[in-house]
Order: structure tokens, then sequence, then C-alpha cells
């Protein structure tokens, strides 16, 4: 039987610089949740589906589960724990979906809170374009007006 390999992963996540041993087959949403407790990445389909484990990779929007963690080293990534402010104030998207009654599931919270940015440069160009960029994920939730509004 082959020997487990590790490897060590420097990177940036929620701001503070972080360094682990990893296993070089781990996903990064394994190590967000079993070696960081970051447990806003969700474990959902597991095939980069669903974006249940949707997190910032400087700056866009990926599928922890099919990123393997090695492929983190020297990276900033940004989990839903990351969006608050430093004395626990809600982000610009939370405080708006609040504000606009938006309910949806926490299975839908990463995707949606880190495709926020992306979707307001879509909005700015056309109601039209933003509501097909989200339908992917929209058409499961609840309320969708209530999201497009935010």
């Amino acid at each position: 039987m082959a020997e487990k390999q590790y490897k060590l992963v420097t990177c940036t996540i929620n701001g503070r610089k972080r360094s682990e041993m990893v296993d070089v087959r781990a996903s990064l949403s394994d190590m967000l949740r079993n070696d960081y407790r970051l447990t806003s990445v969700k474990i959902g389909c597991e095939v980069g589906e669903c974006g249940a484990c949707t997190v910032l990779i400087n700056g866009e929007a990926f599928n922890s589960c099919i990123y393997l963690a090695i492929w983190a080293d020297g990276k900033e990534i940004t989990t839903l724990e990351g969006l608050s402010g430093p004395n626990g104030e809600l982000s610009d998207i939370q405080q708006a979906f609040i504000d606009n009654t938006a309910a949806h599931c926490a299975r839908c919270c990463p995707v949606i809170y880190a495709a926020a940015p992306a979707m307001r440069i879509f909005s700015k160009q056309s109601k039209r374009r933003c509501t097909a960029a989200w339908a992917w994920n929209i058409k499961k939730m609840t309320d969708r007006s209530a999201i497009s509004r935010c």
C-alpha cells in the first residue's frame, strides 16, 4: 500500500497567514473544514456542480471541493467567515439580503456571497444578464425576486 504524501501549504485564509501540512490528495474544502473548522464551506455534491463549497481564491469564485489544497499555496482564500468586519459586522451583501428579506438556505450562502461581486458587475450591464448568470443556482430558491434586489 502506498504511503501518504504531505506538503506544507502556506496561504492567507480570511486575512490570516496560515501554514498546514496537508495530504496532497486533499481538497481545499477538506482542509478548510477539517483543519481550520470553517464550516461555512459546505460539502454538497463533491464534483463541483452545486456551489455549496464556493470560496474566493485571489478574489475569484472557485468550487473548493474540486480544488486541491496544495494548489492554494501562496494564495488568498476568503470564506463566508471572512466577509464579516473586524468586529463581526455584516458585509454589504449580507446586509442587503437581510434588508430585502432574501431568504435562502445555508447551502446556497457560499455561492451567493462569493459570486456577488461578479453579479454586481453584471447587474450594471443588464438585469436580464444578471438573472441569466444566477439562473443555475436561483432556480432552487424560493424567493428569486428578493435576491435580485440585493
